[in-house]
C-alpha cells in the first residue's frame, strides 16, 4: 500500500496544476451537464408542443372529413325511419364510396360490433369485431363502439395500414347514428407525425453532442492554457528560486566571514594581547625569582589578574556566541544580562522592563527575540551615537513583543546605509519572517524604534508547577543597567 501511495505522490508543480484543472474540469461538467439538461428539456417541450399541433391539425382534418360525409347523406338519414333498410343501403353505399388519399376510408360499426363498412379492408365486413385490440392491447372497436355511445370523440390506436399490413399508429374520430344504434368515423395515420417528432429529438441529440463537443473542446484549450501558464510560472519561480538561493547561500558566507572576522577580531584585540601580557609577565617572574629580585611576587600576581581578565573574555565572546543564561533561565534573563554588558561596555545609559509570560515562549523565538535585541544594540553602539536605550519585553494574549528604542540619530537614508547594517536588518526580518511575526522598525531624527511581535503559536502552554525561572514569576520586573 505504502508503494501504491509513493507512485502517487505528486510534485508541486502538478499538485498546482491539479489546483488549478480539477476546479475547472469539475466546474466546466457541471456547466456541459447543466446545459444539455436545459436544452433536452426545453427541445423537449417545442417537441411535444409541435407534436400536439400537428396532432390537432389532424384531428381538425378528421372532423371536417366527417361533417363533410354526414352533409352528404344527412337528406337521407334524417327523414329515415330507424327500420329503413334500403336507406342503410344506401347510406353505407355512399360512406364505402368515401376513400380519399393512400390510406383514407370510413369505417361502420353498429353497437354490437359488428363491421357494416370497410372499403380498404373487406375482410372485416359482416364480422363481429368487439373483442379486436391492438397490438398495445387496446380494445379498437369496443373504444369506437363507447365513443359513440357517448356522442363523438376521438380514439387514439394501432391500426394495421392497408398499404402494408403493418401497425401504425391512428387517430379515428367517431360520432353516432343513434337511431340506427352506428358508430361511423374516419381515422388517419400519424405515423408521419411520429417520424417528424423522432427527427426533431435525434435533432436534438446531435446538437447536445455537438455542444458537449465544443465544450469538451473550450476546456481542453484551457487545461493546456493552464498547462502552459503553470509552465511559465514554474519556470519563472524557479529562476526566481535560484537567483534568491544563490543569493540566500552568498549572504550565508558574507555572515559566516563577517562573524568570524569578529571572532578573530575579538581573539587578537583581546585575548592575545592579555595572554601577551600573561606570557611578558611570567617570564618576567621567572627571571626575577632566579635572581633573586623580591618583586617576583608582584609580577606573578600581575600575570594571575591578566589571565582572569582572559577568561573573562573568553566567556564574554563565548556568551555573544550562545548565551547559557538564554537556554537555563529563559529570555526575561538573558536580554537582561545583554542589557547590562552592554551598558558596562559602551556607558550608554540603558533600561530593561519585562512583564511575566502567562505562556513561554519556545526555544525559536527566544533565539530569534534574542538575536534581534542582540543586533539591535550592536546598531546603537556603532552607528546612533544614542545616550539611552529602552527594552521592553511582554506577553499578550495574540503573541510576544520586544521593543528596542533609543534617542539616537535614527537609520541613515538607504542609499548610505553600508554594508554590514544592511545584512543586520536583513537578518532581523528574515528571523521574523521565518517565525511567521512581524517586524516594524520607526526610525526619525529623535531616535529609532524596532518592534518584533511573535504570533501566539510559539507561545507554549504554562507549566503545571510554579518555577522561579524569571519568565514565570508573577510579578513585573523591572531592571536599570
Amino acid at each position: 500500500m505504502a508503494r501504491l501511495l509513493d507512485r502517487f505522490r505528486f510534485s508541486y508543480a502538478q499538485k498546482i496544476f491539479l489546483l488549478a484543472a480539477v476546479p475547472l474540469i469539475l466546474a466546466v461538467s457541471a456547466i456541459a451537464v447543466l446545459v444539455a439538461v436545459q436544452s433536452r428539456a426545453l427541445a423537449e417541450r417545442e417537441i411535444r408542443s409541435l407534436e400536439a399541433q400537428l396532432i390537432e391539425a389532424k384531428k381538425a382534418e378528421l372532423r371536417n372529413y366527417v361533417t363533410q360525409a354526414r352533409n352528404g347523406f344527412y337528406f337521407i338519414y334524417g327523414s329515415a325511419p330507424p327500420d329503413d333498410e334500403d336507406a342503410k343501403r344506401r347510406v353505407m353505399q355512399i360512406l364505402a364510396a368515401m376513400i380519399y388519399g393512400e390510406e383514407g376510408f370510413f369505417f361502420v360499426y353498429d353497437y354490437d360490433g359488428t363491421n357494416l363498412v370497410s372499403p380498404r379492408q373487406t375482410e372485416l365486413i359482416n364480422g363481429n369485431w368487439l373483442d379486436l385490440t391492438d397490438s398495445e392491447g387496446t380494445p379498437v372497436v369496443r373504444r369506437f363502439i363507447d365513443t359513440a355511445r357517448s356522442g363523438a370523440g376521438y380514439v387514439e390506436h394501432l391500426w394495421r395500414k392497408p398499404s402494408t399490413g403493418e401497425e401504425a399508429r391512428m387517430i379515428s374520430y367517431v360520432t353516432s347514428f343513434p337511431s340506427w344504434q352506428w358508430a361511423v368515423g374516419t381515422g388517419v395515420f400519424i405515423d408521419d407525425v411520429v417520424a417528424s417528432v423522432a427527427a426533431s429529438r435525434a435533432e436534438v441529440q446531435t446538437r447536445v453532442q455537438r455542444t458537449f463537443l465544443y465544450i469538451g473542446l473550450i476546456t481542453l484549450a484551457a487545461l493546456l492554457l493552464v498547462f502552459l501558464s503553470g509552465l511559465l510560472l514554474n519556470f519563472r519561480e524557479r529562476r526566481q528560486a535560484d537567483a534568491k538561493l544563490r543569493e540566500l547561500t552568498q549572504r550565508v558566507f558574507d555572515a559566516q566571514e563577517e562573524e568570524r572576522g569578529r571572532v578573530a577580531r575579538e581573539l587578537h584585540d583581546g585575548i592575545s594581547q592579555i595572554l601577551v601580557g600573561v606570557k611578558y609577565a611570567l617570564d618576567a617572574a621567572r627571571r626575577r625569582m632566579h635572581t633573586g629580585d623580591a618583586r617576583a611576587d608582584e609580577t606573578l600576581g600581575k600575570g594571575i589578574d591578566n589571565l582572569g581578565l582572559a577568561i573573562q573574555e573568553v566567556r564574554r565572546i563565548s556568551r555573544d556566541l550562545r548565551p547559557g543564561v538564554l537556554d537555563d533561565l529563559g529570555l526575561g534573563p538573558a536580554l537582561k544580562a545583554l542589557t547590562e554588558d552592554f551598558r558596562t561596555r559602551t556607558g550608554i545609559e540603558t533600561r530593561f522592563e519585562t512583564v511575566v509570560f502567562r505562556n513561554r515562549l519556545d526555544q525559536d523565538a527566544k533565539i530569534a527575540l534574542y538575536r534581534i535585541a542582540q543586533e539591535a544594540l550592536t546598531n546603537v553602539e556603532r552607528h546612533s551615537g544614542a545616550r539611552e536605550v529602552s527594552i521592553d519585553i511582554r506577553g499578550h494574549t495574540t503573541g510576544a513583543t520586544l521593543r528596542i528604542a533609543d534617542d539616537g540619530n535614527g537609520l541613515p537614508p538607504r542609499g548610505s546605509e553600508d554594508g554590514r547594517e544592511g545584512i543586520g536588518l536583513r537578518n532581523m526580518q528574515e528571523r521574523m519572517d521565518q517565525l511567521g511575526g512581524t517586524l516594524r522598525i520607526l526610525s526619525s531624527r529623535s531616535g529609532t524604534v524596532i518592534e518584533a511581535q511573535v504570533p501566539l503559536t510559539h507561545m507554549l502552554p504554562p507549566e503545571p508547577a510554579a518555577t522561579d525561572t524569571p519568565d514565570t514569576r508573577p510579578q513585573t520586573r523591572k531592571a536599570r543597567a
